[in-house]
């Protein structure tokens, strides 16, 4: 299922600004030597309101608990950030979690899983399923995934080694990817048809970056490329991704896909919109709308039905 939004006369203005400003930097970010450049970008996220943001290491994986005011009890969001499975920190990345935070009303931990090239495929989700079992050790019984980027392919992947567990893992609630990497063979139709609207990246500098991460691994195998898994017994999943991006196509495919295997799946695409947009709720009203839509989604899955009406 697709749900479209059109582009809103503010925001086309605004994003013709960022073109000016983007354009000329585009695919110039390489390797690890680009990571304190992703950091400082990721950074710009302001802070939502009241959030208490605190350190912290779970089965021994660092990152930032990110707290609302009013957090409810026993409800947990696990964020898995993007960064090409190169870049990117929780540090960066704690105020867009502060921000899904706040919109569902439940605390989240953004974590500093392992990157590559020094760590390269399967550590990043290894490190996830860690994670996840630490944050059911602490009590919590109600937990959502939040991945975006490439941080949506860890979310996945993280998805069906809990669902494969079977009864012996604690099913996820619900899962929101924004601008997920579904398939690391590169071969969805928008890294061509998108390719010149797209403001951040190129298919050459997308390449050498997996290929950091693949290490020798085939592309195609399901738990690198989510979108060749078999998408049975998911929870509900709902996709935020931006039309003028050209990691669309990896959106709308895992979508029909997980739709066509049963799936509560649905991918909200934003006209005009580029690459986690979400983040951008300082200057875009799409993106205060988007993660309003995140945060009703994540709350009306976390918060457990009453006795009487799961009758």
């Amino acid at each position: 299922m697709t749900q479209n939004h059109d582009l809103l006369a503010e925001d086309a203005a605004t994003l013709d600004g960022l073109r000016t400003i983007l354009e000329p930097n585009k695919g110039k970010m390489r390797g690890p030597a680009a990571r304190p450049t992703f950091d400082d970008i990721m950074s710009h996220t302001p802070s939502a309101d009241g959030v208490i943001y605190e350190e912290a290491t779970i089965a021994g994986v660092s990152g930032w608990w990110c707290v609302p005011a009013g957090a409810r009890a026993h409800e947990a969001i696990v964020h898995l950030h993007g960064g090409w499975f190169v870049w990117g920190s929780a540090g960066a990345y704690r105020h867009l979690t502060g921000q899904i935070a706040t919109a569902s009303g439940a605390a989240a931990f953004v974590a500093d899983y392992r990157l590559s090239p020094e760590h390269p495929f399967p550590a990043a989700l290894d490190d996830a399923l860690t994670l996840y079992d630490g944050i059911v050790e602490l009590g919590f019984q109600r937990i959502a995934i939040v991945g975006d980027s490439a941080g949506g392919a860890l979310a996945v992947g993280l998805l069906t080694r809990l669902r494969d567990r079977g009864a012996n893992s604690l099913a996820p609630a619900a899962a929101v990817l924004l601008s997920p990497v579904t398939d690391l063979t590169l071969s969805g139709a928008t890294w061509e048809s998108r390719s010149a609207s797209d403001l951040y990246f190129t298919r050459d500098q997308v390449a050498g970056l997996i290929a950091l991460y693949l290490n020798g691994q085939d592309p195609t195998l399901p738990t690198i490329s989510p979108l060749f898994e078999q998408l049975h017994n998911l929870p509900p999943i709902r996709v935020h991704v931006g039309d003028a991006e050209m990691l669309l196509d990896d959106s709308l495919r895992l979508v029909e896909r997980a739709a066509a295997a049963g799936v509560d799946a649905r991918a909200d695409v934003w006209q005009g919109m580029q690459h986690v947009f979400p983040g951008s709720v300082a200057t875009l009203t799409a993106a205060r709308l988007a993660m309003q839509d995140i945060g009703a989604f994540l709350s009306n899955h976390l918060v457990p039905l009453e006795p009487s009406a799961s009758r």
